[in-house]
């Protein structure tokens, strides 16, 4: 019990911790769609291998003083002075830098989203060895040489729907002896909109019955051309592909299509019993269904009507009601 309640302690301990440094972070770098570099928001430390060069120069100094050898001693001085200026070209390698968010490409539970940065540099100065991820994100290793900015894709794989907030970006650098980590953690505010996991039906009940204006079907007719099929018996002969059987392509008959004037609604109460999560993945489902079909389809939910439509603009205002349902403060 005693090493139980030990353990409780210590993770209760690490969570104050954690928010202390959050709200210390949001302080000092507070959350901003473009942020610049300076002082204030870079971290400098030594890197192990810095830590190494330390211990080594100290040995040295050491043998130095006890031989009162002065080669001994100029060797370490100069190593000494090349560590100082280490450090003003490392920090120089990040300051001046703007880190601007660009975009935040939707996806569906399970996939990869894509964030777009840009990286812009402040001064006619080369930046090398920058290294960019969120925890749980792809990495980038960029360098400015040639441009003056450069555009970053990470990626992510997101499970929830909603908002998604990859939390704070972090770049950082250890140009150019490796002996010194520069670093920031940035908000850039960027939030990626995770639809719900489409759930596939059987059939979409009540759409025979509940919808008087129908759905939009294809039917057989003379209105449009829609393709070839293979020749039946009973066709007629101006609808036969001449041409292709003059090029030895075999017998086809050209489809003709008309397209009545009917549309569906996808209904909040076409899938009762089920819960919300569920209801949202049924329509999801739905709603890429008849997108792909070219078919209009309207929604209807709690608060919610969005008239028939169909095409990318009308399929993401859709996607997107269907992702913020029920999250106050998001949409």
């Amino acid at each position: 019990m005693a090493d139980a309640l030990g353990v409780t302690t210590e993770q209760g301990l690490n969570r104050r911790l954690r928010a202390s440094f959050r709200q210390w972070i949001n302080r000092r770098i507070p959350p901003a769609r473009e942020v610049t570099l300076d002082q204030r928001r870079i971290f400098i430390f030594p890197s192990k291998a810095g830590f190494f060069f330390g211990f080594c120069l100290l040995v040295m100094l050491v043998t130095a003083i006890n031989f009162q050898n002065n080669l001994g001693y100029a060797l370490t001085f100069l190593l000494a002075m090349l560590f100082m200026v280490a450090i003003l070209h490392t920090f120089a390698n990040l300051s001046g830098l703007t880190i601007r968010a660009l975009r935040a490409r939707p996806a569906f539970p399970g996939q990869q989203t894509e964030f777009d940065l840009m990286i812009e540099r402040g001064r006619q100065r080369d930046h090398f060895g920058l290294h960019l991820m969120w925890p749980g994100s792809s990495e980038a290793l960029v360098n400015l040489v040639d441009e003056d900015t450069v555009t970053v894709q990470l990626h992510m794989a997101v499970d929830q729907r909603g908002w998604y907030s990859p939390g704070r970006l972090l770049l950082e650098s250890s140009y150019p002896l490796g002996l010194l980590r520069c670093w920031t953690w940035v908000d850039l505010e960027l939030h990626a909109l995770v639809y719900p996991r489409p759930l596939a039906s059987a059939d979409l009940p009540g759409l025979a019955t509940d919808t008087p204006d129908g759905a939009a079907v294809t039917v057989t007719g003379s209105d449009d051309f829609y393709g070839f099929r293979d020749y039946h018996k009973g066709d007629s002969p101006r609808h036969i592909h001449w041409k292709g059987v003059a090029k030895g392509q075999g017998v086809q008959s050209k489809q003709y299509t008309a397209y009545a004037d009917r549309s569906v609604w996808l209904d909040w109460d076409m899938f009762p019993g089920l819960g919300t999560e569920q209801r949202l993945s049924h329509l999801c489902y739905w709603a890429l269904e008849f997108e792909s079909r070219n078919q209009e389809y309207g929604l209807r939910m709690p608060a919610v009507v969005i008239e028939p439509h169909m095409g990318d603009r009308h399929r993401d205002r859709v996607l997107r009601e269907l992702a913020l349902y029920g999250m106050e403060g998001q949409a």
